[in-house]
């Protein structure tokens, strides 16, 4: 990498840094702004409002709920991938981005129709006290649904690129399943994991087109940050509005934060591997 000599590089460089700072740093500024333009008082009256407390409980809930499920799915469906062979298996890695090929309100459709009240497995679940359109559980459902593939599509290429001999050496040397996973994998794909965890983190807490579909958005019952970012505004109550929008901004920069460190530690990884190609780390057993 090198510093720009020529004009017409300098020029290219200071129209990235334009368009980022359009595109990007200046819609951030304005919302705090926005938020604060009514002074602290109002903010702090904007985020004691029953609506907010629970909206943002409500956020937190499917994210807390998200999260650990989707990195459960995350690990195996990478450790089945990377270490096994068996018929279907390009399927199974095509069929894990179905998330991403399919618009999150089709998502949301789709468990409206298999989940609402009209269809015969809605009706069973209710019928047993069980709800899960425009309540909680169905908000949990699509947005697990739409961040399940973050987790696996981090760890599947960097676990293709380990190999699994490490995981045989340790085989050899007695280890149980736990064992190898526990000291020998997890350690090689923390950093990766970590990663996976703070993306899937961020995508559950800013998701809005499934779950504006399942939750009816019901105040104070199945709004999250941001249907009641979009509710505020349709009401004319902006000062709430970037209030609300103000705080999904700070969870946005604190994952990326968390984004960029994470990438930090596994690029001084990778290099500190690079450096010891012949370094492995020993398997202690007994």
């Amino acid at each position: 990498m090198k510093r720009p000599q020529h004009w017409h590089q300098w020029a290219l460089v200071l129209l990235g840094v334009g368009i980022a700072f359009v595109l990007l740093i200046l819609p951030l500024a304005l919302i705090f702004a926005q938020a604060l333009s009514g002074g602290w008082g109002l903010l702090v009256s904007n985020l004691d409002e029953r609506f907010m407390r629970h909206a943002i409980g409500l956020t937190l809930l499917a994210a807390a709920l998200t999260v650990p499920i989707n990195l459960a799915f995350g690990i195996l469906l990478a450790w089945c991938v990377t270490h096994y062979e068996f018929r279907g298996r390009k399927l199974l890695t095509t069929l894990v981005d179905i998330p991403f090929a399919v618009s999150p309100v089709v998502a949301g459709l789709c468990y409206l129709v298999v989940y609402g009240l009209e269809s015969t497995v809605g009706r069973w679940l209710y019928g047993h006290g069980v709800q899960i359109v425009f309540a909680w559980p169905g908000i949990v459902l699509v947005t697990i649904f739409v961040t399940a593939p973050y987790v696996a599509r981090i760890l599947i290429p960097l676990m293709q690129a380990q190999g699994s001999d490490e995981e045989y050496a340790a085989l050899t040397l007695g280890a149980s399943g736990w064992q190898i996973f526990t000291r020998v994998t997890l350690p090689n794909i923390k950093w990766a994991l970590l990663y996976g965890v703070v993306v899937t983190n961020a995508r559950a807490v800013g998701e809005f087109g499934a779950v504006a579909v399942v939750s009816g958005t019901i105040i104070n019952q199945t709004l999250t940050l941001p249907l009641l970012v979009e509710q505020l505004n349709n009401d004319y109550k902006t000062a709430a509005a970037f209030t609300a929008a103000a705080l999904l901004a700070c969870m946005a920069l604190v994952t990326l934060l968390l984004k960029t460190v994470m990438e930090w530690r596994q690029q001084q990884r990778e290099d500190r591997v690079a450096a010891l190609p012949l370094e492995r780390p020993v398997l202690k057993t007994g």
